[in-house]
């Protein structure tokens, strides 16, 4: 049996739930810690001061934290979904995918990388996607998913660049898993031109990935099959 533990920030999510489930079978972690907005200690991923609470609330009570994951994200909220156009921004939902998709994350990483283990391998992931990548975008639309996971993915390398310096052997990633039948993706279930995954194989292929990857690859965001995705 292991002696570190495994946080999932929105295990009640599909992929959460899924990543929480395959860490419950992996010896290498004595437990697996789900934080949701309904866990025993709530934690809602727009709110700094519950991040901050169910982070204090892991202190001296489970084994050191050696990962954790963000699996939240926030793409359509009826009746606001992705933009098609310009002429679609809106301000409110504009800030609501930063605030959800970008600042949340980077809170978490603030309550929850002082209280992970101090030396050896330690890894910090978030949910990224591949659409943020600025490089990759030959389509357009999509602005403010688009533009907030950008924004997570330049915390993720800030943060990496700044928590090497305080463990060397830290991880820090944004994570792509592809296009997963859970209900985020279940507005967009017509277009074919995406492979479907179950959160079950997501999370599986998530995880072989993140068990691969080493300190110099921190900072960086990676696709569910190992692939680097440019900025």
């Amino acid at each position: 049996m292991g002696t570190s533990s495994a946080v999932i920030i929105g295990a009640r999510g599909g992929i959460g739930a899924a990543l929480a489930n395959a860490l419950d079978q992996n010896p290498q972690y004595a437990q697996v810690i789900r934080l949701h907005r309904e866990s025993a200690q709530p934690l809602n991923i727009g709110d700094e001061g519950s991040i901050a609470a169910a982070a204090a609330s892991l202190t001296d009570t489970y084994p050191p934290i050696s990962l954790a994951i963000v699996a939240t994200g926030l793409l359509h909220s009826s009746p606001k979904g992705p933009e098609k156009s310009l002429r679609e921004l809106d301000p409110y939902w504009m800030m609501e995918n930063f605030r959800i998709n970008a600042v949340g994350p980077a809170l978490v990483a603030k309550h929850f990388l002082p209280i992970m283990a101090k030396q050896g391998p330690i890894c910090f992931a978030a949910l990224s996607a591949r659409v943020g990548s600025i490089s990759d975008n030959r389509l357009g639309g999509w602005h403010s998913y688009r533009a907030s996971k950008s924004a997570l993915n330049m915390f993720i390398r800030n943060i990496a660049i700044e928590w090497q310096r305080k463990n060397p052997h830290s991880v820090v990633v944004g994570l792509h898993p592809g296009t997963v039948e859970t209900a985020l993706s279940a507005p967009f279930k017509g277009n074919p031109a995406h492979e479907r995954f179950t959160p079950a194989r997501a999370a599986g292929d998530m995880l072989s990935v993140l068990h691969g990857l080493k300190p110099e690859q921190s900072g960086q965001v990676f696709a569910y099959d190992g692939s680097f995705i440019t900025p």
